[in-house]
């Protein structure tokens, strides 16, 4: 079982959208355009908030 680590190669401004593509096997540009569209779609400020509480949490490896 893989952990989700933030990370240190694939990361734009934290790295939690490129630990959740290492840690799935997909590319994390795929992540980052998804988390964007849902954003669009649902509201962005929840999934700001997300994204800065994982940023928080999930350690680096």
């Amino acid at each position: 079982m893989k952990k989700l680590y933030r990370s240190q190669t694939n990361k734009k401004i934290a790295g939690v959208c490129g630990g959740i593509g290492e840690m799935t096997d997909t590319d994390p540009t795929i992540i980052r355009i998804a988390v964007v569209v849902l954003g669009l779609v649902t509201g962005f400020f929840p999934f700001f908030i997300a994204y800065i509480i994982a940023w928080w949490i999930v350690p680096v490896r």
